[in-house]
């Protein structure tokens, strides 16, 4: 029972029950954004709903898979310019700012390595 209680309470699964949960009310926040962009689609050539699509001859609808698609790719749109994109910006400035602060944080040279050096230079010169 222990060992069963350490897996519970180990960091990597309260992190994927978080992930989860944060995922899930993203979710909802995506697929509203998506509602509201196709109801603006709708304004402008009436309503992006291609549920009654069929395959003409064959009476196999497609258009319930053609709407999924569309949503897919709105999402994934959605998703890439406003999570993706601006993440991969801030990341850019973080790294840059820890390679800066890295720079910075170089040790001068020693007398004796500055000693050394010169020497070094003199000796190439002869």
């Amino acid at each position: 029972m222990k060992g069963f209680k350490d897996f519970l309470m180990q960091g990597n699964l309260i992190e994927l029950a978080t992930a989860v949960i944060i995922a899930g009310a993203f979710g909802k926040v995506v697929e509203a954004f998506t509602k509201l962009i196709m109801d603006f689609i709708g304004l402008a050539g009436g309503t992006p709903d291609f549920s009654t699509v069929t395959i003409p001859g064959l009476g196999i609808n497609i258009g319930v898979f053609i709407t999924a698609l569309i949503s897919f790719i709105m999402i994934a749109a959605i998703v890439y310019f406003f999570v993706i994109k601006p993440y991969q910006h801030v990341k850019e400035l973080a790294d840059a700012r820890l390679k800066a602060d890295k720079d910075a944080e170089a040790p001068a040279p020693t007398t004796d390595e500055l000693l050394a050096e010169i020497r070094d230079l003199l000796k190439t010169r002869a």
